[in-house]
Formats: C-alpha cells, sequence, structure tokens
C-alpha cells in the first residue's frame, strides 16, 4: 500500500514537530515522517492525517507518543570509541584532579536514546574511579522518548551487543547473563534518567561533561544555536562537551573552543 501526504500536510506535521520539539523535517527526510504517519494511521485506523492531527491538537499524550514515534534511534555501546578513550585516558583523569576538594563529577548525556551512551560513560567513570569511597557521582541521561527511556532504565541488552564493549569495561559495569547482559546495580545508582525535551529549560546545572550525539543534526541552524548556547551555560568553567561524528560547531557564533584530545575532538568553555 502506497502512503504520502500532500504539501500542506506536510507542512502541518513539520512545524508542529518543530514547535514541540526543535527537530526539523525537510524535504530531504520527507520519507521518514511519511513512514512514521503510516504506521500510526494503520495501528490506530484514524479516517485521514488531519483527524490525527486534530487529536494531536487536543490531547498532549498523544503528543508524547508522536515523538516518541519520530525520535527514536539507533544506538550502541561505546559509539565514536575515540571519545570514550578520552574520557578514559584524558578527561576523567583531569577532572579527578581538578575537583579534588568537591570530588564531584557532574555529566548529563542529552539524547541519551535506550542507554547505550550514558552506561558507556558510566563505565569509564568507574573504571577510571574505581569507584572511590568518597567520590559523589552523577550522570543525567534524558531523552525525549518515554519508550527508550523505559528500556534504559531497566539496563538488559541483547547479548550481542558485547562486541562493542571493551573487556575491561565490561567487568566493571557489565553483567553476562547468558542471552542477555545486564548492567551492575552499582552503575545503575550512577545514572539519573530523566524525560526532557531540548527546547524546554533544564533543571540541573554545573555540569563538567556534556554529551549531545546525533542530536542537533535534526535541528536547524536557529534551534541548533540555542541549544549550544544552554549547553554553554550549563557547564562549569572548562567544562567539556561532545558531540557526534557528523556535527560541528564550525561557522556557529559561540563561545566554546574547539580542543582536540587524542583522538577525538570536544568543545571546551574556556572563559580566559
Amino acid at each position: 500500500m502506497e502512503f504520502s501526504i500532500n504539501d500542506n500536510e506536510f507542512k502541518l506535521f513539520k512545524d508542529f514537530i518543530y514547535e514541540k520539539s526543535g527537530i526539523f523535517f525537510s524535504e530531504i527526510n520527507r520519507s521518514i515522517l511519511e513512514n512514521r504517519l503510516f504506521e500510526v494511521m494503520l495501528k490506530y485506523q484514524y479516517k485521514s492525517v488531519i483527524d490525527y492531527f486534530n487529536t494531536l491538537q487536543k490531547d498532549p499524550e498523544e503528543v508524547r507518543k508522536f515523538l516518541d514515534l519520530i525520535t527514536t534511534n539507533l544506538t550502541k555501546f561505546f559509539r565514536n570509541m575515540s571519545q570514550f578513550e578520552a574520557l578514559e585516558k584524558f578527561v576523567i583523569p583531569e577532572l579527578a584532579k581538578r575537583n579534588e576538594t568537591s570530588r564531584t563529577i557532574r555529566i548529563w548525556s542529552a539524547g541519551c536514546s535506550s542507554g547505550e551512551e550514558p552506561y558507556s560513560i558510566a563505565a569509564v567513570v568507574a573504571y577510571v574511579l574505581t569507584l572511590e569511597e568518597g567520590w559523589d557521582i552523577k550522570i543525567v541521561a534524558s531523552d525525549i522518548s518515554l519508550k527508550s527511556l523505559l528500556i534504559a532504565k531497566e539496563g538488559y541488552y541483547k547479548k550481542d551487543r558485547i562486541d562493542d564493549i571493551p573487556p575491561h569495561l565490561f567487568s566493571v559495569a557489565f553483567e553476562d547473563l547468558g542471552d542477555t547482559i545486564k548492567v551492575k546495580d552499582e552503575i545503575k545508582k550512577l545514572i539519573t534518567f530523566d524525560y526532557h525535551n531540548l527546547k524546554n529549560e533544564f533543571g540541573y546545572k554545573d555540569f563538567d561533561i556534556i554529551f549531545c550525539r546525533n542530536v542537533i543534526i535534526y535541528f536547524d541552524q536557529e534551534a541548533q544555536k540555542e541549544v549550544i548556547n544552554k549547553f554553554y551555560k550549563l557547564l562549569k568553567p572548562y567544562g567539556y562537551l561532545f558531540l557526534g561524528h557528523s556535527e560541528s560547531l564550525f561557522g556557529m557564533n559561540t563561545k566554546f573552543k574547539f580542543s582536540k584530545i587524542g583522538n577525538a575532538i570536544a568543545y571546551l568553555k574556556d572563559e580566559t
């Protein structure tokens, strides 16, 4: 069955999505939106896409479900390994010295999807600091998808994901249950999962590190700049921002300073 929407319907939905989430759909990814709408039409038997649009206007819970549907992304443990190597060899050891008095480390995984990213971060932190007594470590992991957050909170993953995890970090953070792997309880305790739309203000601040990877690529330039400026304000001085491998602040008017850390690229809140 072939399904498509006309130009007026496309504009209605793309403007609505942008208003609610900051995600921008262009003609290039129009087919993605059409496919998601087709799923909804089949599942809930709406008479037309306009009928569904009218439902979205009246029902906030349906809006959440819709955003869930269009923002679910595939991810994996230790994606872009060079960033985690930089975290292990340079960033966390440096923060351990810098924060020796307060003995706190605060990290935000923004757009955490089903949890692979924050658990990867937690594994590195736990390995470097060996979860010494006295260290107060908090990783906030947020996403706009409630479905993904529920998966993340459970902390169970298919056994085939083990190939993505370095052995020395697997032993720190995971348990092999045969057909599945489980995140250890002491690692889960480091992470707070939170529903959050990047268009809105965030209830946390003073982060040492922010990971926001493969998220802003879906925003237009104006929305990207707003989000990046928020990150700058929420980071401590000399805090680090890590973006996805296809994302860059090149050409953006921002206070962040480019930083090469090992084989990885990060952006530093340098207020000097």
